[in-house]
């Protein structure tokens, strides 16, 4: 077995990173690293990257049901009208991470999703121009825990608080498009890696 890689229960090898869970498990196999175009779910998955900052991801993964009630669904053109009630409602929420300052990054980075609409036709088509030349070898284990930027997501980063964008890093713009098929890290080994999202 290479190193990083794990075998499940199911015979299927796999990156080291879901373990035994089963919810952990479900997001490897059938989302991360999967192309998504859907406006709503791309916004849901740059806001519940910046929430993540400083927490495991599972811990998100576990309250997204939450955070998408909270948030609408992220249909970022109602949350982009939540007003300072909404925001004293969410900061006692104990179903999401009740950071003020999170939850007033995605209110705003609701509105400038909207500023995108207004010129590129989805947010897939703006974050489609940051997608690298794809990967020359294969991905190993030593690579993929070193590496948690890229010149492309510094590239995002840099975009994105241009047009007013906040809590959108290099590293929470690489996890994005990691999660989102902008890039593919699986591992070398694992049944995912290679796929062409």
């Amino acid at each position: 077995m290479k190193p990083g890689i794990i075998q499940g229960t199911d015979g299927k090898c796999r990156c080291w990173w879901p373990g035994s869970d089963e919810e952990y498990l479900r997001y490897h196999d059938e989302e991360w690293g999967e192309k998504v175009t859907d406006n709503f779910r791309l916004f849901e998955k740059i806001c519940l990257e910046g929430f993540q900052a400083g927490l495991s991801w599972l811990t998100i993964l576990r309250k997204r049901e939450n955070f998408r009630a909270a948030f609408a669904n992220f249909d970022f053109q109602q949350v982009a009208k939540f007003d300072e009630s909404d925001v004293a409602c969410l900061v006692l929420d104990a179903g999401i991470v009740r950071h003020r300052g999170k939850i007033l990054s995605t209110i705003n980075n609701a509105g400038r999703a909207l500023d995108l609409l207004g010129e590129f036709d989805s947010l897939h088509a703006y974050f489609l121009q940051f997608k690298p030349a794809p990967r020359k070898g294969k991905l190993d284990y030593a690579t993929a825990r070193a590496v948690t930027t890229s010149d492309e997501s510094k590239a995002l980063s840099k975009d994105l608080k241009k047009r007013g964008w906040s809590f959108v890093g290099p590293t929470t713009c690489y996890a994005f498009m990691q999660a989102m098929g902008l890039v593919n890290d699986h591992l070398d080994g694992c049944f995912k890696a290679g796929a062409e999202a």
